[in-house]
């Protein structure tokens, strides 16, 4: 199983990026796919989720500003992130789980300056 991320960088507060994580080894429509973030000095936190079915949920902290999405022919998620705040900052990963195993992305670093 393989998850690779791409998409972070470094933005202004008010900016946007949109993530992919790109998976393969697996039946990706199957499987529920998560993006997750690890702040500096932090614990990693769950962002948003996405089932196999396309239900979502989100953190409360990025609720109306990040935007979860699946496109199953690619085998790839998504995180459309709006109105970056400088507390958004972190390395993102995108985290799936299949045979009783969780397997994470490589991260990919978002910057949000003030």
């Amino acid at each position: 199983v393989q998850l690779q991320a791409s998409g972070g960088g470094l933005v202004q507060a008010g900016g946007s990026l949109r993530l992919s994580c790109a998976a393969s080894g697996i039946i990706f429509s199957n499987k529920d796919m998560g993006w997750y973030r690890q702040a500096p000095g932090k614990q990693r936190e769950l962002v948003a989720r996405i089932t196999s079915g396309g239900t979502t949920n989100y953190a409360d902290s990025v609720k109306g500003r990040f935007t979860i999405s699946r496109d199953n022919a690619k085998n790839t998620v998504y995180l459309q992130m709006n109105s970056l705040k400088p507390e958004d900052t972190g390395v993102y990963y995108c985290k799936t789980q299949t045979r009783g195993a969780l397997y994470w992305g490589q991260g990919t670093l978002v910057t949000v300056s003030s």
